[in-house]
């Protein structure tokens, strides 16, 4: 559920995976990408969420350390290994340049984001449509765009859902100030698990997400009780 918070392992295995090491992993899901970023000052890839509130500008991923390369930071970030097999970056890039090209529709992402240390919110599913690879502190990186979309989920596996309205996407410090106010618990019952990022007033109806006055954390249950009263 989007803005859910979970923990590393919750979101492990919420993807049926024994660990998340990369930040980029492409068609992790039979039926759609993952990507783990992250806005905090000492992040290493620069992710940002673009002031329409619904996309996220991502960052590509640098060349692993070696012994021989000591300051990946310094080297263009690469499409193809050495091997010639595409990197993350390019099985990302190859996915937008089919898209644009009209061979397929957009990839399927889910975002997860690390808010602090062993505090996770999954985003929700956003669509990858574009992607640059400019000049950026002297090297080359990849800037990927991806806008947030709404998801039903089936036997048969996943279809966009275009009637369903979109919400706009909580901004990561707007989330760190929320946690530390509401001491990481459910402002109504006091809980401390299954909880929710919360609009107070939803996006649809005029509420705003950039402030923390309009954000709380709810537990599932009071957010559900909360979306029927809405409903």
């Amino acid at each position: 559920m989007k803005d859910e918070i979970i923990s590393y392992r919750q979101m492990c295995d919420a993807e049926k995976v024994q660990t998340l090491q990369r930040g980029m992993n492409y068609r992790l899901n039979a039926n759609y990408s993952v990507i783990l970023m992250s806005q905090r000052r000492n992040a290493p890839y620069k992710d940002s969420i673009l002031q329409d509130g619904i996309t996220i500008e991502y960052e590509g991923h640098d060349v692993p350390k070696t012994s021989s390369n000591l300051d990946p930071k310094k080297l263009d970030q690469p499409k193809v290994t050495m091997s010639g097999k595409l990197t993350q970056n390019g099985l990302f890039a190859s996915a937008v340049e089919d898209y644009k090209g009209g061979k397929r529709t957009p990839e399927i992402v889910r975002a997860y984001e690390k808010i602090f240390s062993g505090v996770w919110s999954e985003k929700g599913f956003f669509k990858l449509i574009d992607y640059k690879y400019i000049n950026a502190d002297k090297r080359k990186v990849y800037r990927f765009f991806l806008e947030e979309t709404e998801i039903d989920f089936s036997s048969s596996g996943i279809t966009e859902n275009k009637l369903r309205q979109r919400t706009r996407i909580i901004p990561s410090d707007i989330k760190k100030i929320v946690w530390e106010r509401d001491n990481g618990r459910c402002v109504i019952c006091g809980a401390s698990d299954e909880l929710h990022f919360d609009h107070d007033l939803p996006y649809s109806k005029g509420g705003a997400s950039i402030t923390p006055d309009n954000v709380r954390i709810l537990c599932a249950r009071h957010n559900l009780q909360k979306s029927d009263k809405i409903e």
